[in-house]
């Protein structure tokens, strides 16, 4: 073995462990934002409530009140109202996975310097593979998983660093992220190796990242649509005092989130914001098969369900902007739409044989 090859697979062995350390540092992240949640769970009960009651004026500004902290008057800040579509419920943003209390504010920034931390170290491991193939590290499902898991945190610290009100994501991402990346090392693993001559070409930075970046903006709009399901349905229940009311737990966990008004235009203006970023992989995409292949379209599985997945985001922003399907229908729009993404990444490189089906796998 020539001193390269050797150098090659000592920075493979390291990217591993890094890896590794990553998934250590991100289970240490879950405990703490389940920590944050479970003493959040302490804090008022009966926000939303409150806010749906008959009687309630959450529509109306709410005004500037003042009290007195020895001799000086401290203004208090009006509670948040996030203003919804009309002849829908205007609902206050819950308070956050930390309730209002500071113990459950604590162990949530201890969650996030623990990402921050395992976000680091996951980083250098993406980084150390690519060193060690010495190309673009995403030219397999193990590769493509850790780099795809790796933006998503990314995504979510940048949201956090610009003052987004995200930190309710950080309890699925890590999730999340624990998850593909057990599945990338248990199941997904492939030794560092050359990619075929037929897609050495700058073409794989251009297309695979724009479709990793894609896939994690989509993940997070798909998280926010799926909590945006749970808590309309929590909102519509409290606004009907006759109906069946939410348990305790429900109460305690979707009381915290933000208001569903709040949930649907998050996730409405990401997915709205990548899905250019979608278009543009697909056709950078098209470009690299006729260089790699003469071909621009061959009707390849891969091909065709990015296809399908681009008509289906098409559809739901479509239906975003048509009255009768706003809502929960556009959201079920938008689940089907993430699916699909997940099929084409999943279902067709493991059980449908194609020109791109991922190397080892």
């Amino acid at each position: 073995m020539n001193l390269a090859a050797a150098a090659n697979e000592t920075l493979a062995h390291n990217s591993n462990v890094l890896v590794y350390s990553a998934m250590a540092i991100y289970t240490l992240a879950f405990v703490a934002h389940m920590a944050e949640w479970v003493f959040g769970s302490r804090s008022k009960v009966g926000r939303t409530a409150a806010a749906l009651t008959p009687n309630a004026t959450a529509s109306a500004p709410a005004p500037v009140t003042a009290r007195q902290s020895g001799g000086t008057a401290v203004l208090e800040r009006p509670k948040v109202i996030t203003k919804s579509a009309a002849g829908s419920r205007d609902v206050p943003d819950g308070p956050g996975a930390a309730g209002g209390t500071e113990k459950g504010d604590l162990y949530g920034r201890i969650a996030i310097s623990l990402t921050v931390l395992a976000w680091a170290l996951h980083v250098g491991g993406v980084v150390t593979r690519a060193l060690s193939v010495q190309r673009a590290p995403w030219g397999n499902m193990y590769e493509f998983s850790t780099t795809f898991a790796a933006v998503a945190t990314g995504i979510y610290l940048l949201l956090l660093v610009l003052g987004k009100n995200v930190r309710w994501i950080g309890l699925p991402l890590v999730t999340t992220v624990l998850l593909d990346l057990g599945l990338a090392v248990s199941v997904l693993y492939t030794a560092s190796d050359q990619l075929v001559p037929a897609l050495h070409s700058y073409w794989l930075w251009i297309h695979v990242s724009c479709a990793i970046l894609s896939g994690a903006v989509l993940y997070l709009g798909a998280v926010a649509t799926l909590l945006f399901l749970f808590r309309d349905r929590y909102e519509a229940k409290l606004a009907d005092p006759a109906g069946k009311q939410p348990g305790a737990f429900a109460a305690s966990v979707l009381e915290r989130l933000p208001s569903a008004a709040s949930l649907d235009k998050f996730a409405y203006r990401v997915n709205a914001t990548v899905f250019p970023l979608w278009t543009f992989t697909i056709i950078a995409g098209a470009i690299w098969a006729e260089a790699a292949w003469g071909r621009y379209w061959g009707w390849d599985p891969k091909e065709v369900w990015s296809f399908i997945t681009w008509v289906a985001y098409a559809g739901y922003l479509h239906a975003r902007a048509t009255a009768g399907w706003k809502g929960r229908k556009a959201a079920w729009l938008g689940l089907i739409a993430f699916a699909c993404y997940l099929f084409n990444y999943y279902g067709v490189n493991i059980f449908v044989t194609g020109l791109h089906s991922y190397a080892g796998v």
